[in-house]
C-alpha cells in the first residue's frame, strides 16, 4: 500500500469528523500524539512507540486532507524524490 492509498483511506474514515473538528482541533490532537511518542520512546517499549507513530502519521494525514495536500507529493516535492538523487536534508 502507498502513501496516496494510506491518505485516502484515512480521509474516507475520518475527514468528516475531522472537518466537524476544525483543522485547529485536528492538528491539537496531532501534538497530543508526538507527546504520547515522546513517553512512548522514554519507555522503550517498542510495541507502544510502534502504535505511536502510527498515530502521528494518522494525525498527520487527516491535518494534511483538511488542507487539501497530498502528503506523498508533498514529500516528493521536500526530499526530492522523484529523481534519481538522494534528496537534500531539510
Amino acid at each position: 500500500m502507498e502513501i496516496k492509498e494510506i491518505q485516502e483511506e484515512i480521509k474516507r474514515m475520518y475527514f468528516n469528523k475531522d472537518r466537524e473538528r476544525g483543522i485547529f482541533a485536528t492538528f491539537t490532537w496531532l501534538t497530543e500524539e508526538v507527546g504520547e511518542l515522546a513517553e512512548a520512546l522514554l519507555s522503550g517499549k517498542k510495541e507502544s512507540i510502534e502504535e505511536e507513530l502510527a498515530d502521528v502519521v494518522a494525525w498527520t494525514l487527516s491535518v494534511a486532507n483538511l488542507e487539501g495536500i497530498d502528503i506523498e507529493e508533498a514529500l516528493r516535492k521536500k526530499y526530492n524524490l522523484s529523481s534519481n538523487e538522494k534528496g537534500r536534508i531539510p
